[in-house]
């Protein structure tokens, strides 16, 4: 699961704005409208890089499509330090 964090927050591209995602919802579960407004981007671009997460288990949803709210998944929680590093060096 490390190596799949580094490379989906800082070895590819969009990499920033899916740790302004994590971020976000490390605060709080948010759908992706909620995303979109807070952090400033289009809500297609939110949406996307929430599926590049929950693709490589990052993140996970509840919810119906639209309305979803995302969270960290069990396997991220457990991998926290991990991330906190990687956020730590991009922001």
């Amino acid at each position: 699961m490390e190596a799949v964090l580094w490379y989906v927050l800082t070895g590819t591209r969009g990499g920033e704005n899916r740790v302004r995602i994590l971020r976000a919802l490390d605060e709080r579960p948010r759908n992706a409208n909620q995303l979109a407004e807070d952090l400033d981007l289009d809500y297609k671009t939110v949406r996307h890089h929430l599926d590049v997460l929950m693709d490589n288990d990052i993140l996970t949803n509840s919810g119906d499509d639209y309305g979803a709210v995302y969270l960290p998944t069990d396997r991220a929680r457990h991998n926290w330090d991990t991330v906190e590093e990687i956020l730590a060096e991009v922001e």
